[in-house]
């Protein structure tokens, strides 16, 4: 059966089909490039594309040798791809799996009966974590805590100290305390517990960024662009909380509004415990 031909335009001629498959593709490259936007990785493709169409410009004019060293090198362009993207392409796949139908089966099965007495909601106490940062940011100690979204994280917390402990204030404090040995990593919080400290992140290597923030906002910068998760931030310079997301770092935030930030982010969550 063929497809009713809505218009032509030279010699294309267009169809509903077609027009959803060039919205689905730009779907698909828009979410790229908002993944790829601001990062070193985003200027390695513009010049990955720059080869490629010097290339065709090259084939054209039919210039052999040059034609056959960047046509080489256009070969193997696909795993450079793979390798130089691979953050992003993670996180891509995360975002993909997150809003999948497989994902959403969990809330589905939830209300089967023999999940009945091991599913309990629970709600992480955001007010306490950041009234420990306030005294953090006044006593000019810096601090980072990631909450993830999708996962538990368990292969970046391998990194420090396995704690799995409640979340009070004066823990908080202690492990972010200027003389103790748990001081400079981060904390991972998740299902409403401290699941590690000191934990090594990965520090965001966006060049518009580099000599504009310390190490510590660098590295709350980085995790969020290779997680969803989302980080608060205490600056030791200036005494201040900041939170990241996306890559992105909202800054000059008061108390409340850091709260309702969090809450609003994790509504939902909730943690699936076992007899």
């Amino acid at each position: 059966m063929q497809h009713m031909e809505l218009f032509e335009f030279y010699n294309w001629k267009f169809t509903f089909v077609n027009i959803i498959d060039i919205m689905l593709v730009g779907a698909i490259l828009y979410q790229f490039y908002r993944l790829l936007k601001g990062s070193l990785a985003f200027n390695m493709l513009i010049g990955l594309i720059t080869i490629y169409i010097f290339w065709l410009v090259v084939r054209y004019f039919k210039m052999p040798l040059l034609e056959w060293t960047l046509g080489e090198f256009t070969k193997v362009g696909f795993i450079a791809i793979l390798i130089v993207f691979q953050q992003e392409i993670r996180k891509f796949l995360l975002i993909v799996g997150k809003r999948s139908f497989l994902a959403e089966k969990k809330s589905i099965f939830r209300f089967l009966p023999w999940n009945w007495k091991i599913e309990k909601t629970f709600h992480t106490n955001f007010e306490e974590i950041v009234d420990a940062c306030e005294y953090l940011a006044q006593t000019r100690q810096g601090a980072i805590i990631v909450f993830p979204k999708t996962s538990e994280m368990k292969f970046i917390g391998t990194s420090g100290e396995q704690i799995d402990a409640h979340i009070t204030k004066r823990l908080l404090m202690s492990i972010f305390n200027k003389f103790s040995p748990l001081h400079d990593g981060a904390v991972i919080i998740a299902n409403s517990k401290i699941k590690s400290a000191n934990v090594v992140l990965p520090v965001s290597d966006n060049p518009d960024i580099q000599n504009k923030y310390g190490l510590r906002h660098l590295s709350a910068i980085g995790i969020t662009e290779q997680t969803d998760a989302i980080v608060l931030v205490v600056s030791e310079e200036k005494g201040t909380l900041a939170v990241a997301k996306e890559g992105k770092l909202i800054e000059h935030m008061n108390r409340q509004q850091i709260i309702y930030f969090l809450n609003k982010e994790f509504a939902n969550e909730m943690v699936r415990l076992s007899e």
